[in-house]
């Protein structure tokens, strides 16, 4: 059985999560993003994980639109976004359609890319 270890972002992104709708982790490959979040929610039933590299999770968000509106009770998240670009347009029009802290937390490697959009 393999151990958690806590990360000291864990502090800044509690924190974070009571303010803003959408919070971003972002950091290299295999650097414990995904494992921080599932640790952080184990236990909440009002979450979604989303995985983009699967393709049962990415059917889900065919009509994304949908989906947000249909889950604004839940925080949502979304790893491995930069795989999926046009997300980020969706987002923000959900986002300013139900602003709630902690309404989407997004995962993704730490890329230009991603930290441009």
């Amino acid at each position: 059985m393999q151990m958690y270890i806590k990360r000291l972002a864990e502090v800044k992104l509690h924190e974070y999560l009571k303010i803003f709708p959408a919070v971003a982790v972002l950091g290299p490959r295999q650097c414990g993003k995904s494992t921080m979040i599932k640790q952080l929610v184990k236990k909440s039933k009002k979450f979604i994980y989303l995985d983009l590299q699967n393709s049962g999770d990415l059917r889900k968000l065919q009509e994304p639109e949908f989906f947000f509106e249909n889950n604004t009770d839940k925080t949502i998240c979304i790893d491995e976004i930069q795989l999926v670009p046009h997300l980020f347009s969706v987002l923000r029009s959900a986002i300013d359609s139900h602003r709630k802290p902690a309404r989407f937390i997004l995962l993704g490697s730490a890329s230009r890319e991603l930290i441009k959009k």
